[in-house]
């Protein structure tokens, strides 16, 4: 899940130029503890808001998708407007399904979601998995956590650019979403809202760079939050997703564990598996699974042609 960034990462600028280069494939996992601070050399997420997609920026990349086609949003609350709004509040709800979350759609289609949690064991790629996706054309999302991003840029940009799929935001450290740091799975959580605000714009920041407009979506790291730290996210301007089919036990599934549970999705569902851990049982029984779904007349879209943004 969660794990300590590395020092000296490169900054957003070297982060572009370098998505021009191969990619950077590493086998992976991401189990390990979430780091608090902020990475040397990186801007505040509070100096990284994201500006209103109808005013190109030039540091942004080109986009796989046309910015004009995105609804408009309004520029986010800053950090100390959140504080304010929200510092009154408390918590009264904690775990995978809160309220103010979105985990199905009311749509016929299966929406398949993949995260990359990033850090020290899971900054990889599971090509194998990407290649099933492509051969049968399902679509998905992908929540990229920031440190995954800074490790695979070449990738990153690929993904971008390949109608396929669409990128969402996993979160800057791959912290559960807490305004009182509770934890999930011994990972410790945001401690406040202003780490609310940071783990969620910190990754907006940096994924409205590389696809030209502003995501959509959000998962924590660990996919738990609390009642008020989705409210905040909804605030911010993604929607705060999570699944009600767990597809891969964060990647600990073995293939037939994997082709069952995934096989028993049913439109409107949302399923969670991860493609940064090479290896796992994940590709191989998703491999089994799709063509079952599709077999039965199952259809899949991404997230952004089932939920409303």
């Amino acid at each position: 899940m969660g794990d300590i960034p590395a020092p000296g990462r490169p900054g957003r600028r070297t982060l572009l130029l370098a998505m021009a280069g191969a990619a950077s494939v590493a086998l992976s996992g991401c189990m390990a503890t979430a780091d608090a601070s902020q990475p040397e050399g990186r801007p505040t997420p509070e100096a990284l808001i994201p500006v209103d997609p109808a005013s190109p920026a030039p540091s942004r990349t080109a986009s796989a998708e046309t910015p004009s086609d995105e609804p408009y949003r309004p520029t986010p609350p800053t950090k100390q407007q959140i504080i304010a709004e929200f510092g009154s509040r408390k918590p009264h709800e904690w775990g995978l399904q809160v309220t103010g979350i979105v985990a199905t759609s009311a749509a016929r289609d299966i929406a398949l979601t993949l995260d990359a949690c990033g850090g020290p064991g899971g900054t990889g790629c599971d090509q194998q998995l990407l290649t099933t996706l492509r051969k049968l054309k399902v679509p998905a999302t992908l929540f990229l956590n920031e440190r995954w991003i800074q490790a695979n840029p070449a990738l990153t940009a690929e993904l971008a650019h390949d109608p396929l799929f669409e990128l969402a935001n996993h979160g800057y450290l791959h912290r559960p979403l807490s305004v009182s740091g509770r934890s999930a799975y011994g990972i410790a959580g945001t401690r406040d809202i202003g780490e609310v605000y940071d783990e969620v714009m910190g990754n907006q920041a940096v994924l409205q760079d590389i696809i030209g407009h502003v995501p959509a979506f959000f998962r924590p790291g660990t996919a738990y939050y609390d009642d008020v730290a989705a409210a905040i996210t909804r605030r911010l301007g993604p929607l705060p997703v999570n699944f009600s089919i767990n597809g891969d036990g964060g990647a600990t599934f073995p293939p037939s564990t994997v082709a069952a549970e995934v096989g028993k999705a049913r439109n409107g569902d949302i399923v969670i598996a991860h493609f940064n851990k090479p290896g796992s049982g994940t590709a191989a029984g998703l491999a089994q699974a799709l063509p079952r779904l599709l077999g039965q007349g199952a259809t899949f879209a991404k997230l952004g042609a089932v939920l409303p943004t």
